[in-house]
């Protein structure tokens, strides 16, 4: 995914560095680029209206996560943070994001994200919602990884 240009993603989310997203090498810690991949599938589902974080009966946990780096980033840089659906199946989805740094055409960082949908109340995998399906459709686009 190294070499992924911004158009392989149909939906992007600014997202500021913080200072103190720096660590003592004085640049964004390894630990934070996992930060930026739940915030930026978890704002589209929110602004989408298939997310309710404090009373959805049926969410997504988090059971596969992947990251590769590329190029540093440090603050006050901006993230610009593509995601796409990679692979929907009936209670999991595969996303692949990218982080693009500022302006810049290639990525600084690129990974997967997967979610499992399960009932809150037992914790029990459960089918994908058909709201959430068709907004997951919206973004779902070929692999970019084999």
């Amino acid at each position: 995914m190294r070499d992924t240009p911004r158009s392989a993603f149909a939906h992007f989310l600014a997202i500021p560095t913080r200072w103190m997203d720096n660590d003592g090498y004085g640049h964004v810690n390894n630990v934070v680029y996992y930060s930026y991949f739940d915030t930026a599938v978890n704002q589209f589902l929110i602004e989408r209206g298939v997310l309710d974080i404090h009373k959805g009966e049926v969410v997504g946990f988090v059971v596969d996560s992947g990251c590769s780096y590329f190029s540093s980033v440090s603050f006050p840089d901006v993230i610009h943070a593509g995601i796409r659906v990679a692979k929907l199946g009936n209670s999991s989805v595969r996303y692949e994001i990218a982080l693009y740094r500022n302006d810049d055409r290639l990525p600084c960082a690129a990974g997967h994200f997967v979610h499992v949908y399960v009932e809150r109340s037992s914790n029990r995998a459960v089918s994908i919602p058909a709201p959430v399906r068709c907004v997951l459709d919206t973004i779902r686009g070929e692999s970019l990884t084999p």
